[in-house]
């Protein structure tokens, strides 16, 4: 469906002040910059910025709903032929391969963090959303599990495949604090998945594979 005008100017509207309290919070801190400081530099209301963004933690970590449903979205999205270790897997490696900041593989990361561990609030929201995100994949695996697969098996290949993308985020994190390179740590973040693969067992790497369109 084509997005209309009004949705449009409203997700730019959104955008905007999102990226504009994450400059204030970059330079600032989180603590230090009041809502009304942020609706003040995008010229806007303070009940305009609690419409698009209801608590505070949500202007900085704005993409929270894609974290938790991202894993999901692989599992439903596999091909033909593959498990849904498989898809994680592989969107995993396109991301990483690509230098995707969505897997913290941008210049700035360290900064960006040192908000985040500045902030109770703010770890507190993102173990929520980790949370948040095994609990979605969870249920998602429940609903793509074959009659038979027991009670406990689609929890336990969730919380496997959690692990993995957990793990490898983990680990970009920890290396790009350090201001490295994005370009190097992804070439290493490679080898790491790779390594992480054959960790697996066999029960989890052909779990839920697609049979059929």
């Amino acid at each position: 469906m084509t997005e209309g005008l009004r949705e449009r100017k409203k997700r730019q509207t959104k955008q905007r002040i999102s990226d504009i309290a994450t400059g204030l919070f970059l330079e600032h801190g989180f603590v230090t910059v009041t809502i009304a400081e942020i609706a003040e530099a995008a010229d806007v209301s303070v009940n305009t910025v609690y419409n698009y963004f209801p608590a505070k933690e949500d202007l900085f970590l704005d993409r929270g709903a894609e974290i938790v449903d991202r894993l999901s979205r692989w599992v439903r999205g596999r091909r033909v032929g593959e498990s849904a270790a498989d898809a994680v897997l592989r969107e995993l490696r396109t991301l990483v391969e690509g230098v995707s900041p969505t897997v913290g593989l941008f210049d700035g990361y360290a900064d960006f963090m040192k908000v985040i561990t500045d902030s109770s609030a703010l770890r507190s929201r993102l173990w929520a959303f980790q949370q948040e995100s095994l609990e979605d994949l969870e249920t998602t695996m429940r609903e793509e599990a074959a009659p038979g697969d027991g009670e406990y098996l689609p929890a336990l290949v969730a919380g496997q495949l959690n692990w993995l993308h957990g793990t490898v985020h983990g680990w970009i994190g920890a290396e790009m604090v350090k201001r490295r390179k994005p370009t190097e740590v992804s070439r290493e973040a490679l080898v790491l998945i790779d390594e992480m693969e054959g960790l697996l067992g066999e029960k989890v790497l052909n779990y839920a594979v697609r049979t059929a369109e």
